[in-house]
């Protein structure tokens, strides 16, 4: 068998992964905006949409279909392939599986960014003064973690203690703003973002996170041949001609960009891009040039299908997106390490 063949024999298996993969993100967005506390017929979801194209003002069931549920579905897909993609690189580029987006200090950050817009009040002054200051805390923390790091050699375990240190100070700080908080509902309105939701997101949200996201996340799903080498080791990546720091900062900037885009919208979400990648390496196998497009769509099914439990399961209650996937991502993360504990 040639070369060739070998490589077109990949780049169909790549294509047919990834098409999959669509196929099944339509069908959970798809599901997303049918299914409900009130159910929308899919005659009534395609004749909204024509009116929608028309120009019409949406009102009654189409406002549902049009500015309620599609928002969040798309919004979902985003930041579900944004984390998984995410987490492929950072676990890549550590070397560790237990890597996650947040591990540079972006989740803490935003969090940050977030708590003190909405404990001051800046975050009813308008729609977009949360996720901003989210969105500006997100890429603080990450700067400083890169700068420290930096000064110290950059070696990639520096920036993990150096990550680990800067999410345990500004947490230390989430729980100072959230205990002086004057306002008791703005205290519960904190502990309702950090868990993560995308209950009332609206076009407004997805405007904001859809630029860097799509940005960030194409220019992630270039980089397996990096990631590949990477993951062998620094020196092996040298060795072929990769300037490794340059790659490295390049990408951890990239996925902090995208990472920081995600959460400014929803708060924290947990697990998708810990276990998302790490069940798509189970089916799939470790190439990246594989892992990243299979992962960026599964965690964008993942994390649709997720918020839809969160509206569906418990109905009328709805729960907290970042429960689900908390729910599901905590027992699956212990199966995947007693299993590897198995094989080893």
């Amino acid at each position: 068998m040639t070369a060739a063949t070998v490589i077109a024999r990949s780049m169909r298996g790549r294509v047919a992964a990834t098409l999959v993969g669509l196929a099944a993100l339509l069908v959970a967005i798809g599901l997303a905006i049918v299914a409900g506390p009130v159910a929308t017929s899919p005659a009534d979801v395609a004749a909204a949409f024509a009116r929608a194209l028309q120009a019409d003002p949406a009102i009654g069931a189409d406002a549902l279909v049009v500015s309620v549920r599609l928002p969040r579905a798309i919004l979902a897909a985003l930041v579900g392939a944004a984390l998984a993609v995410c987490g492929v690189v950072m676990q890549a580029l550590f070397r560790n599986p237990l890597a996650e987006p947040g591990i540079v200090g972006v989740s803490s950050g935003a969090a940050v960014g977030a708590v003190v817009a909405i404990v001051t009040g800046v975050a009813v002054s308008s729609w977009w003064a949360l996720p901003a200051a989210a969105f500006v805390g997100a890429l603080a923390a990450a700067l400083v973690v890169q700068l420290v790091a930096a000064s110290a050699g950059g070696a990639p375990s520096t920036l993990v203690l150096i990550g680990i240190a800067m999410n345990a100070f500004l947490g230390a700080i989430v729980a100072a703003l959230i205990a002086a908080a004057p306002d008791a509902a703005n205290a519960q309105r904190v502990m309702f973002w950090l868990n993560g939701d995308l209950t009332a997101r609206t076009w407004g949200d997805v405007a904001i996170a859809a630029g860097p996201i799509l940005v960030c996340v194409a220019a992630l799903l270039t980089a397996g041949r990096a990631l590949d080498l990477f993951s062998l080791g620094e020196e092996q990546a040298s060795s072929t001609g990769v300037p490794t720091g340059v790659a490295r900062n390049t990408l951890l900037a990239l996925a902090a960009l995208a990472t920081g885009a995600a959460v400014c919208v929803t708060g924290v979400i947990s697990f998708v891009g810990l276990v998302v990648p790490h069940l798509v390496r189970l089916a799939l196998g470790g190439g990246h040039r594989l892992l990243l497009p299979v992962s960026a769509v599964g965690g964008a099914v993942f994390l649709v299908l997720a918020d839809l439990a969160a509206r569906m399961i418990f109905d009328p209650i709805v729960l907290q997106t970042g429960t689900i996937t908390a729910l599901i991502g905590a027992p699956a993360l212990v199966l995947l390490v007693l299993r590897g504990r198995r094989r080893a």
